[in-house]
């Protein structure tokens, strides 16, 4: 599963329109909406530490919100707007 993601996430970074394209999207703004709203100040800091090889913080953010009905919605209807590997 972890392969998986990482070739779907290596797909959108060769494909910046594609990229742009769901980063810009309606869903995904209104995830960013709700992982503020989970963590507040907390996002930029986990984000952070992502960027620096520790998602753990961000992926527990992220759980979060999946776990809610709107959440869940979204990320799925991200994952469908994503390549297929």
């Amino acid at each position: 599963m972890d392969r998986q993601k990482d070739n779907m996430a290596a797909q959108l970074l060769k494909n910046k329109a594609l990229l742009e394209q769901v980063v810009r999207s309606d869903d995904a703004q209104r995830l960013m909406e709700l992982l503020n709203q989970k963590a507040g100040n907390g996002l930029k800091e986990a984000a952070d530490a992502a960027a620096q090889g520790n998602p753990a913080a961000l992926l527990g953010m992220v759980r979060q919100v999946m776990g809610t009905q709107e959440g869940a919605k979204l990320v799925e209807r991200l994952n469908q707007t994503a390549p297929n590997p």
